[in-house]
């Protein structure tokens, strides 16, 4: 019994690709001006032809050396590097603690903030007695 599994089977690549977009069958179909029947189809061949695999990889929005690269070892590695971060060449994979911003900064930004809704707040109330006011004195 064999193992061995067809390492180019560019419709499994397709279809990787659209799952990974998180593009439905009937949407790539729309794109392609066809139907979600043609679409399955293409994800079920093993080979594609040129033409049809341009078009693919235009309303994929990939190119078509990434659909026929296309491997998943490869994408899981490249979505890893997101969490890597090299600091005087050590690898501290997911913690970045340099901060872009001065905190205390921030804190009187919100400080402020909250004086001048306060204020506003507090100038409304002033105007709706006054008016509440002027309604009593015309009665």
């Amino acid at each position: 019994m064999s193992t061995v599994t067809k390492p180019y089977h560019i419709g499994r690549k397709i279809s990787r690709i659209r799952e990974l977009k998180d593009m439905k069958q009937e949407a790539l179909a729309q794109a392609l001006g066809t139907n979600q029947q043609a679409v399955s189809a293409i994800e079920n061949s093993e080979t594609i032809d040129e033409e049809k695999l341009i078009d693919v990889a235009k309303a994929l929005g990939v190119s078509v050396e990434a659909i026929k690269n296309f491997s998943e070892e490869g994408m899981i590695s490249y979505f890893n590097t997101f969490n890597d971060t090299t600091v005087n060449g050590i690898v501290n994979a997911g913690t970045n603690y340099e901060c872009t911003f001065h905190p205390l900064d921030k804190l009187m930004e919100s400080v402020d903030e909250n004086k001048k809704l306060y204020e506003r707040l507090l100038q409304s109330e002033k105007d709706k007695i006054e008016y509440l006011e002027k309604l009593l004195q015309g009665k």
